[in-house]
């Protein structure tokens, strides 16, 4: 019965999500041969986007190793050892204290390792709303806004981050079109209950312009920023590992294991 509660909730948020994008002449960014992600050129400025489809993919969230959070790609491939041949991708998944500990919603493997936070305060994770990019147990994929997490309600991952840059098919209302904040950003969109795309500049953009990438190229009406400044990508197959060693929660999107 939970199984069939959750799938019923993700329906309800897909069809909830299922705002008409503007007008785009420019086709989504795919994988290329030579790595996980796909590059677009959008109003300017270079985008990195990594697809995940739970058809072919398996998603997890990663905090701590045997020392503590790993806060590096270099300690997640140490943590994940031969399962590291099969990772398409990985990228920092949420905003952080100074010890690496998320300071909002984080689900490893079905267990609430922090709660959801919805205290009001400075800064762009308390830029209201907020939200949370969760993932079933089936490998179904929604983005939230952080006041609807009720438990029983339990996803296998989630990671609370803010603020919405898309929901409903439209931009968060305090975003400005090309506001003079510039940094390199990632975040996650979702397109379809099966399909994510996470996306990091490859040079300082402002939120509206990350926001618009999301809307009306990757066409998802709902995304989440998930941070800025420290953002960093590891594209496997591309030979691609950024250095950033002082991430917090990381997400790795693994090819699916062939069982015989």
């Amino acid at each position: 019965m939970a199984a069939i509660r959750f799938s019923l909730l993700l329906a309800a948020l897909a069809l909830a999500g299922c705002g008409q994008p503007a007008e785009n002449h420019s086709a989504p960014a795919v994988p290329t041969a030579a790595g996980a992600c796909g590059q677009r050129t959008f109003e300017g400025s270079s985008f990195s986007a990594c697809r995940y489809d739970k058809r072919r993919d398996e998603i997890a969230l990663f905090l701590d190793g045997p020392h503590g959070p790993l806060r590096s790609f270099a300690a997640l491939e140490q943590q994940l050892g031969p399962r590291a041949s099969h990772l398409r991708f990985a990228m920092n998944a949420g905003m952080f204290d100074e010890t690496g500990n998320p300071i909002g919603l984080y689900v490893e493997e079905g267990g609430e390792r922090h709660p959801i936070n919805l205290r009001r305060g400075p800064g762009n994770f308390h830029m209201l709303p907020n939200g949370f990019f969760y993932v079933s147990e089936d490998g179904y994929v929604a983005i939230a806004r952080s006041e609807n997490y009720r438990r029983p309600f339990a996803p296998r991952w989630a990671t609370q981050s803010g603020p919405l840059l898309v929901f409903d098919g439209r931009l968060h209302p305090a975003i400005q079109d090309n506001g003079p904040s510039l940094h390199i950003r990632n975040g996650v969109g979702v397109d379809s209950q099966s399909t994510a795309w996470f996306v990091i500049s490859e040079e300082p953009v402002s939120f509206g312009r990350m926001a618009r990438f999301f809307r009306d190229v990757l066409h998802c009406p709902d995304a989440l920023y998930l941070d800025g400044s420290v953002s960093s990508l590891w594209d496997r197959p591309a030979g691609r590992r950024d250095t950033n060693a002082r991430l917090g929660p990381l997400i790795a999107v693994f090819e699916r294991e062939r069982r015989e």
